[in-house]
């Protein structure tokens, strides 16, 4: 059954979209670091008790370090950005300036793990870069200019976080480091959820829908959509099953666009051509299928 791995990766991807127009809505309600932290807590009670039942919580203590400094780059570091960023700028440029994280990893990958500059990589890297640029424009509006900026940093440390995880998913399962990363998610995170409502106190909203957008990013999104992604890549090599990544942009700029009614200027559509044309180039050269345990965003 050929379509099972494209499903599942489309399905993995078009989750990941739809968090960027989620999140929109559910910051109108809540700060961004404190929403945070109810995503990990709810990803990691849904993955822990998974883990916990097929037993791929262990281990080695020598790598706690590594899996701690993973969580503190990708999920609050990385994750945290995406939040504050789509919060001042929309679904659309989060969904957009963070998918060119496929294009940055290429500058991690050779200074962390010694990977040859290859003319597709350069490329790649130029023309995901340039994408960038071009969607994050010249600041005509203040908000959504320092916004972007937010996003290109989520964006760089995901990047980060991709090349380090690849030590720790060669070592363990993809749902230990997941589940690991969202423990320390939860930890690292805590101290500015707790400081973010001190300073800028809330109160939680009683509407059951901003409730299901907060279970839609907490166990949906988190921990449903990476379940589907290494899924996919059971049934699809590599190569081929990347691409389905695209569907991140697509979906969130669309909905962006229908539910939201976010504006998408001439700037949108080129840097988009420029960062699908990189990623395109930078899933090109990977041929041999690989370990299904591949992270890549949100």
């Amino acid at each position: 059954m050929k379509w099972i791995g494209p499903f599942y990766l489309s399905l993995a991807a078009a989750i990941w979209g739809g968090t960027y127009v989620v999140s929109k809505a559910v910051l109108e309600y809540l700060h961004p670091w404190v929403l945070l932290e109810i995503r990990f807590l709810l990803g990691l009670l849904v993955l822990g008790i998974i883990a916990w039942k097929q037993k791929s919580w262990h281990v080695k203590r020598q790598d706690i370090k590594m899996l701690a400094l993973i969580a503190f780059v990708g999920y609050t570091g990385s994750i945290g950005m995406q939040f504050v960023g789509t919060h001042l700028s929309g679904a659309a440029m989060g969904s957009l300036i963070t998918a060119a994280s496929p294009g940055l990893i290429s500058i991690f990958a050779i200074w962390l793990l010694k990977e040859r500059l290859q003319l597709e990589k350069a490329l790649s890297l130029f023309l995901s870069s340039l994408g960038v640029i071009i969607v994050v424009g010249l600041p005509s509006n203040e908000t959504t200019f320092y916004g972007n900026i937010v996003l290109f940093g989520a964006a760089l440390t995901w990047a980060l976080y991709t090349v380090l995880s690849r030590t720790q998913t060669k070592k363990y399962s993809s749902l230990t480091v997941t589940t690991w990363a969202s423990l320390f998610g939860v930890v690292f995170t805590a101290p500015i959820a707790i400081w973010e409502q001190s300073v800028l106190p809330t109160t939680f909203p009683a509407s059951i829908w901003i409730w299901f957008g907060i279970v839609y990013l907490g166990v949906i999104s988190t921990a449903g959509a990476f379940y589907f992604w290494n899924k996919g890549f059971e049934y699809i090599d590599a190569a081929t099953g990347s691409l389905f990544f695209f569907f991140q942009p697509i979906v969130g700029s669309l909905l962006g666009w229908l539910i939201l009614g976010e504006d998408l200027n001439w700037n949108f559509f080129i840097g988009a051509l420029c960062i699908c044309m990189g990623l395109i180039l930078s899933t090109k050269e990977r041929t041999a299928p690989q370990h299904a345990d591949i992270n890549i965003q949100k």
